[in-house]
């Protein structure tokens, strides 16, 4: 019996004759794989690709064919090679994208290129487990019987939402300078952002495969697969026409943004000089017309202060002198009775006009062994091993800042850039305003700020709300409830920004649901991973080259 080239077929049973029948009747073939030596490549495209699309760089329209190589080079392979290139695709855009952890870990650990790098490469190598996440998933789910297309869409979802990142990042960030693409955001969040361009990948995947079959493209499977992308751009010019006429009617507010610009060494060796940097900004910004708030960056009053004595002291310092409200960065001090002997929170306060303190969040996710010892909390003899580890505590308290009759969300650092975080915040309490305060300056002057910005960008799609960002060294911004960018700064420059934004306080379908979608996506390809697809009463069998049968004498001698 001959075979196609482009499948490959189970072994005939040495069973009952009927047995083979039914089994062959309900058999799934996959397509013959591609070898390794093209695989790999393929997987390595991939990531560079996925760079290159990538904030930083910034070429969009590559999001919609990035995934595509992958796609193609994982189709009918075992599961351990699919585990492995998706490993390659993810390594190849971690090392490449995040370039700029080589220059922060010399800075910060004092070693030299070489030890660096091998420290980069691990933290990408374990990074890179997301996209290995996601080829595991397919890679099992195909070989029991489940279609690949649906199977690489639940994967790649489930690879977002669960793997845990030290730096998260999320593919629907690509198309943050495309905001057409990214209005579904209110719907289902990032990840249906992300799920929109998996849709035109498969779409390119599709048709690659009809070449590398020498058949017809399946023009109804290519169809579908592009109407979701129009679908998705039809939304998005509804959504922001609809969003834009309401921000035209709400009331509206001056923001001010002062970026400090003050290097991580000076702002403890000179406390006094960083104070005074941002006071002179907002005088300047309080010039250029009045300000209903102005932000000032994460940590932007540098020095512990006790907390039972912040609010007085913070208000003799300097906010009763400002004359406007502010939101700012502050390390409070709590002395704890073990060997810590203190912990401290990394804290945003917001004053009112008259300088009175009205409000405090502190920072919930904090830095794993930057900021804290993980256990350290339930175990604080942790930090007798480690003394000059961070002693930084996480907050318990999520309510958005007041601001007379307004509420603003505020987030600190990185927190901005987690979607489940932020619609806690916001749902939390009907807040009117998004606020991020962050210190990029760790970074250098990288894609780093300008990726986190980017990364940012969609919780104002989510939440239909402005987001204004004031970090130490840049970008600062306020970016608009579709997405767009009223105004940003540079960075490594001390700057004063202002802009417009109106009070709203929408309730979106994402606020609502949140990540359940994905949650139950995530079940189901997990399930799709361990279950074999049934047809009729056999169990679907994977695929394999024909073994012709051995005669009798054969097999007797085997046994």
């Amino acid at each position: 019996m001959s075979t196609s080239a482009d499948e490959r077929e189970p072994e005939d049973p040495a069973t009952d004759p009927d047995d083979g029948r039914r089994a062959a009747s309900n058999r799934v073939t996959i397509p013959k794989p591609l070898p390794a030596r093209t695989a790999y490549p393929l997987a390595f495209l991939c990531g560079f690709l996925y760079f290159v699309a990538f904030p930083g760089i910034d070429v969009w329209p590559l999001s919609f064919v990035a995934l595509a190589p992958l796609v193609v080079a994982l189709r009918g392979q075992s599961v351990r090679r699919a585990t492995g290139l998706g490993w390659v695709a993810g390594f190849t855009m971690t090392m490449i994208g995040f370039y700029w952890l080589l220059e922060m870990l010399k800075t910060f650990s004092g070693f030299g290129t070489g030890i660096c790098l091998v420290f980069m490469a691990l933290l990408c190598g374990y990074q890179s487990g997301r996209i290995a996440m996601l080829g595991w998933l397919y890679g099992r789910a195909e070989s029991r019987g489940w279609p690949a297309g649906p199977a690489f869409a639940l994967a790649f979802v489930a690879s977002e939402l669960v793997f845990p990142l030290l730096f998260p990042w999320f593919y629907g960030a690509t198309v943050h300078n495309a905001p057409i693409f990214g209005q579904v955001a209110d719907l289902g969040g990032i990840y249906l952002v992300g799920l929109v361009l998996v849709a035109g990948n498969l779409a390119v995947a599709e048709l690659i495969f009809s070449r590398i079959d020498r058949k017809p493209p399946r023009l109804r499977v290519v169809g579908g697969l592009a109407s979701v992308i129009a679908v998705a751009a039809l939304y998005g010019v509804v959504r922001m026409a609809q969003v834009d006429a309401a921000v035209a009617a709400a009331p509206k507010a001056r923001i001010g943004i002062v970026q400090g610009n003050m290097s991580l060494m000076a702002k403890r060796r000179d406390k006094e000089e960083g104070l005074a940097r941002h006071i002179e900004l907002t005088r300047k910004l309080q010039e250029e017309g009045p300000l209903d708030l102005v932000v000032w960056s994460e940590t932007s009053v540098a020095g512990a202060t006790r907390e039972e004595f912040a609010e007085t002291w913070y208000e003799n310092k300097f906010t009763r002198r400002l004359g406007v409200p502010v939101i700012f960065g502050a390390v409070l001090i709590r002395e704890v009775d073990d060997v810590r002997r203190y912990v401290l929170f990394n804290s945003a306060l917001i004053s009112d006009a008259e300088g009175k303190i009205r409000g405090r969040f502190d920072k919930v996710y904090l830095l794993a062994f930057g900021e804290y010892l993980p256990l350290g909390d339930t175990f604080p003899q942790l930090y007798e091993w480690s003394p000059n580890s961070g002693k930084f505590t996480r907050g318990s308290r999520t309510q958005p800042l007041p601001l007379g009759d307004r509420k603003v969300a505020t987030f600190i650092c990185y927190e901005d850039i987690i979607p489940k975080f932020v619609n806690d915040i916001v749902g939390e309490d009907t807040s009117h305003l998004l606020v991020n305060i962050t210190n990029d300056a760790w970074f250098g002057d990288s894609t780093e700020p300008w990726i986190h910005l980017a990364l940012a960008k969609h919780r104002a799609v989510e939440h239909r709300r402005f987001l204004v960002r004031s970090t130490n060294s840049g970008v600062s911004a306020i970016i608009d409830p579709v997405g767009r960018t009223v105004t940003h700064g540079g960075t490594f420059r001390a700057e004063a920004l202002s802009g417009q934004i109106a009070w709203l306080s929408p309730t979106t379908v994402y606020e609502v649901v949140g990540n359940a979608p994905w949650w139950v996506c995530t079940l189901l390809v997990f399930g799709a991973a361990f279950v074999r697809r049934r047809r009729g009463d056999a169990e679907p069998s994977v695929a394999a080259a024909p073994s012709p049968r051995k005669p009798d004498s054969m097999r007797r001698k085997d046994s």
